[in-house]
């Protein structure tokens, strides 16, 4: 290694610059392409009233190529969002509307047999696009949630003998209701694990309740979006985000929130330990690297920090625990286990 060769410890990256220069020129390169965000959101902001608690969501799984599950009761423009982002960017969108006859090859597709040609051919389902609304996702049985195991995960779809690999950017935005309204099915924890985030909706403020009905009743109705973004650009973005830096401090400070799910007496949460049934997997840790990420692009900064992973360890952990029916019981909450985590956790 020559000598003005350095590693950036925690990146994984052999840079020709010191790490500060390194860290100078990303910010730089993180500034321009806020524009494209800022593009993005004065697009939605035309259609959606407040909720930027929701839509700094949408942008976090958009940015850390993941996938995100809103959970909230009708009405909370969940459906509305999601097309309003896939309307600013220039790709496919199919929307799949989830029902308990809905069938797997509804959703990925399926052979079919040519009289003419005596072959049998493909036929793709809605699932062949950059975008997939999959709408109130857990009104269809198991079954057909599964059929959506191998397109968020291997990012490819197989039917038949052929495999077919997904566009890019592909990205599964996903709605459920609460799971107490009737007619609704628990997603699998093989589903939900794949989701990036989960994101739960509350209802709006007065003021913005307001603002809603006088988007909805204007003259002309609601504006039309336009397409303000490229899918390169989005591309783009998401390489600048896998460069941001992540020290290894902070990489310990991911792992021990994961592992204090997993063996909370180790933390000093021995309360904890009767209400989990089973902690995290991997896949949180992986998941809350990448959207801390993700954060702190959408907030400038070319490294993370610790109140970033504070900012969104909830969203990425709490569908990924179970909990036992002592804590059912008590009405905790898998949240309230991520926020005792969280709180007590040491930062560095």
């Amino acid at each position: 290694m020559t000598e003005n060769t350095t590693t950036v410890e925690g990146s994984n990256a052999v840079n020709p610059i010191n790490p500060a220069e390194a860290l100078r020129i990303l910010s730089e390169k993180i500034k321009l392409e806020a524009v494209i965000i800022q593009r993005l959101r004065e697009e939605i902001a035309k259609v959606i009233v407040g909720q930027t608690y929701m839509i700094d969501r949408l942008l976090i799984a958009l940015l850390a190529d993941g996938h995100i599950l809103l959970e909230g009761v009708p009405g909370l423009a969940k459906t509305l969002a999601i097309k309003t982002l896939a309307d600013a960017i220039d790709v496919d969108f199919s929307r799949i509307q989830f029902t308990p006859d809905l069938l797997p090859a509804d959703v990925t597709g399926t052979m079919i047999y040519n009289q003419k040609s005596e072959k049998f051919t493909v036929k793709k389902g809605p699932i062949f696009s950059n975008f997939v609304l999959a709408d109130e996702i857990n009104r269809a049985p198991a079954k057909v949630q599964s059929a959506l195991l191998e397109a968020m995960q291997e990012r490819q779809i197989t039917i038949g003998e052929e495999t077919f690999i997904l566009p890019k950017p592909f990205l599964v935005l996903a709605t459920q209701n609460p799971i107490e309204q009737e007619g609704t099915y628990p997603l699998p924890e093989a589903q939900v694990d794949r989701f990036m985030l989960k994101v739960f909706l509350g209802y709006p403020t007065k003021e913005e309740e307001k603002q809603i009905i006088r988007t909805n009743v204007q003259v002309g109705g609601i504006p039309k979006i336009g397409k303000v973004v490229a899918p390169s650009d989005i591309l783009r973005a998401r390489e600048l985000v896998r460069e941001v830096y992540l020290d290894e401090k902070v990489e310990n400070y991911i792992v021990d929130l994961v592992y204090a799910t997993r063996t909370p007496e180790k933390y000093g949460l021995e309360q904890l330990q009767p209400m989990i049934s089973y902690g995290c997997s991997p896949r949180a840790s992986i998941n809350l690297a990448l959207a801390s990420k993700a954060y702190a692009f959408l907030q400038g900064r070319a490294f993370v920090v610790p109140e970033d992973i504070r900012a969104i360890a909830p969203d990425v952990m709490r569908h990924r625990m179970g909990l036992t029916y002592e804590a059912e019981a008590e009405n905790i909450t898998t949240t309230d286990v991520v926020n005792k985590i969280i709180n007590k956790v040491e930062v560095p």
